[in-house]
């Protein structure tokens, strides 16, 4: 079974993005490559039971098992040694990829505190799309009661055209909330 979000995409956004930007094939019309979940874990780095909760919420919410990256160097200021822990990352491909930004974007973004919209400013030079998350609570499946503390997150979405004119078409066509200023 297809999502939803994905059914729309082929339905809908492809022959509008195709009128809109004049294309004649339908392999012009940008697409969404892959999602990018980044989470640094700070002050869990010494909690062993903070970090496998924190780990399994991510799992949770992303649909696959994040992987931990570690400190290639030691560094004495922030008492990292060489091989701690220092976040969390997952990279989410088709039908995963599709069903995470229906649940960001429907459940989880409406969910934020006095949200007015994500800022359009930040677009790269290759068309991907970058948002912080501050709290990573808004999502339904992590229960603030059971969490060992908030989390902040980065979230990804990369896009196979590096104009960001379309990119941003393509997201506001998916039905990101972009805000009006």
């Amino acid at each position: 079974m297809a999502n939803r979000l994905y059914e729309k995409y082929k339905k809908e956004v492809v022959p509008a993005m195709m009128k809109q930007f004049d294309l004649e094939n339908v392999h012009e019309v940008p697409q969404l490559t892959k999602i990018i979940i980044n989470a640094g874990v700070g002050s869990f780095r010494d909690n062993k039971e903070a970090l496998d909760s924190f780990i399994q919420e991510v799992a949770d919410f992303s649909g696959q098992l994040p992987h931990t990256t570690k400190a290639r160097l030691s560094e004495s200021g922030f008492k990292i040694r060489k091989g701690d822990v220092v976040g969390v990352a997952v990279t989410l491909r088709h039908d995963r990829m599709w069903a995470f930004l229906d649940k960001f974007i429907n459940i989880a973004l409406p969910r934020v505190r006095d949200f007015r919209g994500l800022s359009v400013d930040s677009f790269d030079e290759e068309g991907n799309y970058s948002v912080g998350i501050r709290e990573h609570i808004i999502f339904p499946e992590v229960n603030p009661n059971k969490t060992k503390g908030v989390r902040s997150l980065q979230i990804t979405l990369v896009t196979s055209t590096d104009d960001k004119e379309r990119a941003k078409a393509l997201l506001a066509h998916l039905g990101m909330p972009f805000s009006e200023d």
